[in-house]
């Protein structure tokens, strides 16, 4: 039986109620096939079948034949020219609504010769929201964070070392090899998995080239290759190029925690390896929520810093967001809590409009803190979307 994620169900939703084409992208197994199985009255079209794609020969028979359907068409790169059935039925064929599946951004692969702007709806399938965690039996955030968030994964009882090094190899031979040209195989498995041990660290192509035997130049080509793909996240710093201020080097997160923890040796957690999982559970929220990846971080050149920055465009103001695992464990360090108020200060001192926010996991109900002049508002990941939505 088909799991309910309502979540997602409502977002394909309100997007075909937009666009009669829903762009449906997310990394391999994070579950697009079984969400799209799971929507009322939709017919699926597997498109890595030779048979199936001989239905694509003549499109326009193919969508005339659907008239009036939802269908989905899963892995829609293994076309020949998949861009051109979506753009024919943009046009042509509004009465069809189509979800293409994809493991990247439609842009990313040579495959696409029109990226459909102005004609389709994107949607960001991430890893397992907290809130979701209960429907696939497992309300256990520790587990959540050790075994990640694609549904499979987060559904063992034992850690599935096998089931990630099997995803990093069909990565390659399914997305890579179908998408890129991408030459060295050993290099760039070597760089996305130095990548994910380190993530949340600052980037700099040049000291990932030596482990890598490869130039400069390629491991920035790799970085956009893993960026297209969602595989990692690049936050890069919000800065006005003020003299003090950090403007180059981005932060590179891995798309989830369960990846992170395989690549750094840890089959178990400790207490000292929460805070930087809780962090990248609270980058997946934003992700999943806001669907967008328009995030930044702040860094200045005395060390102080902002896990992210959020800009509103409407108003003009600035969100910043830190993320620490347990509110109560900040209450016991006034080094810790100092240490924040004083970091938030060095940023207001820049830019003083917007709000701050704590994130926390064991937050039941908002609260406020003062600290001189600075007033933090301490939330849990729902209250921290609803006040960013």
């Amino acid at each position: 039986m088909l799991i309910q994620r309502q979540f997602w169900q409502q977002l394909i939703e309100n997007a075909w109620e937009q666009k009669n084409i829903i762009w449906l992208m997310g990394v391999r197994r994070v579950g697009k096939t079984s969400l799209c199985r799971s929507l009322p009255e939709i017919e699926y079209f597997d498109c890595e079948r030779p048979r199936t794609r001989q239905l694509f020969e003549d499109p326009e028979g193919f969508l005339i034949s659907q008239k009036g359907n939802r269908i989905v068409l899963d892995e829609i790169h293994r076309l020949d020219n998949p861009s051109e059935i979506l753009k024919i039925a943009a046009d042509h064929y509004p009465e069809v609504k189509i979800i293409a599946t994809g493991s990247s951004t439609l842009g990313a692969s040579t495959k696409f010769k029109d990226t459909l702007t102005g004609r389709k709806k994107e949607l960001w399938l991430t890893p397992l929201l907290l809130d979701e965690m209960g429907i696939f039996g497992n309300e256990d955030l520790r587990h959540r964070m050790l075994f990640g968030g694609l549904p499979s994964f987060f559904a063992s009882s034992l850690f599935p070392d096998v089931d990630f090094k099997e995803w990093i190899d069909a990565y390659w031979a399914k997305d890579i090899q179908d998408m890129f040209n991408v030459g060295k195989r050993y290099s760039f498995q070597k760089f996305t998995e130095l990548l994910l041990a380190h993530s949340g660290g600052q980037f700099e192509a040049s000291k990932f080239a030596g482990p890598c035997e490869v130039t400069r130049q390629t491991i920035s080509n790799y970085l956009a290759v893993l960026e297209a793909t969602f595989v990692v996240h690049v936050i890069r710093p919000y800065s006005t190029h003020k003299a003090n201020e950090i403007i180059m080097a981005p932060k590179v997160y891995g798309f989830d925690t369960g990846f992170v923890c395989y690549a750094k040796g840890w089959r178990e957690l400790r207490q000292e390896d929460l805070g930087v999982l809780w962090e990248q559970c609270v980058l997946n929220e934003m992700h999943g929520h806001l669907q967008k990846n328009a995030l930044h971080y702040w860094r200045d050149k005395q060390g102080h810093e902002i896990d992210f920055v959020l800009h509103n465009k409407r108003t003009n103001e600035l969100t910043t967001i830190e993320c620490k695992f347990t509110s109560s464990s900040l209450s016991k360090s006034r080094i810790t809590d100092t240490a924040i108020s004083t970091n938030i200060d060095a940023f207001r001192r820049h830019y003083p409009k917007g709000k701050n926010y704590i994130v926390s996991s064991d937050v039941d109900r908002s609260f406020e803190r003062r600290y001189g002049n600075t007033v933090l508002s301490f939330v849990n990941t729902s209250n921290l979307i609803k006040e960013l939505l």
